[in-house]
């Protein structure tokens, strides 16, 4: 893959029906190489650390693809309902991305990058940790309450990415895959392992691969450990 963009933001306050709302949402591209460190990139912060940002969440990426994929869907629903919607261009960062990637193979990105899967990026290391679980904030960022759940229907969420070694990156630096996780549990199954209602053999299977991926965050274990005992299996 490739860095097509490092974007970087500020907590800052909003109005949202009628409430404020501090967020980090709003990242604008970078135009300098950036300084990749164990939390976060410089001139970068999360609002609310209880569910963002963290070892875990220190660098999101989305990838370049998905743009045309919403461009088209936003055009679609203008031209269906009328409804006032970004169908105009997406400047980058407007996921929320600290990094917009481009590449990954045939597919999604999401269907060929696995967790634990680690990349060389600028002269920093990265490991894949987790899909992103949108919240109620990139509704805010799209002006459009049901964002978040067309985003996490669509499949198309990006990534998390913790920082093994710092380092500076910028646009144009090659992601290499320099460790591949033997597990080999794909972002977008670990998504449809979050969303299923019902776990069969090939989902139990994919969960006890994931549970022995070292760069799966806790919160995550705990909840497909309680998944698999619904199922009436042992973790």
């Amino acid at each position: 893959m490739r860095l097509v963009s490092v974007n970087t933001g500020l907590p800052r306050e909003v109005s949202w029906h009628g409430r404020t709302v501090t967020t980090g949402i709003f990242k604008e591209p970078v135009k300098r190489r950036v300084a990749l460190r164990k939390l976060n990139l410089d001139g970068d912060r999360q609002a609310d650390l209880t569910v963002h940002g963290g070892e875990y969440k220190a660098v999101y990426c989305y990838p370049l693809a998905h743009y045309d994929y919403w461009k088209r869907e936003f055009i679609a629903q203008k031209t269906r309902d009328g409804a006032d919607v970004p169908g105009r261009e997406l400047p980058m960062g407007m996921f929320g991305e600290n990094f917009t990637v481009d590449g990954g193979g045939p597919g999604i990105p999401e269907e060929s990058v696995h967790l634990g899967d680690r990349f060389s990026v600028g002269t920093a290391e990265v490991a894949v940790t987790q899909p992103r679980l949108p919240c109620y904030k990139l509704g805010i960022r799209f002006g459009s309450d049901d964002m978040p759940k067309r985003f996490l229907a669509s499949g198309r969420t990006g990534f998390y990415v913790a920082v093994v070694r710092e380092g500076e990156v910028g646009a144009g630096d090659e992601m290499k895959l320099t460790a591949p996780e033997a597990n080999g549990v794909a972002v977008s199954e670990i998504t449809h392992l979050y969303v299923v209602k019902r776990y069969g053999e090939a989902e139990i299977g994919a969960v006890r691969r994931a549970l022995r991926v070292a760069e799966l965050p806790e919160s995550w274990k705990q909840y497909f450990r309680e998944r698999l005992r619904q199922a009436g299996e042992k973790s």
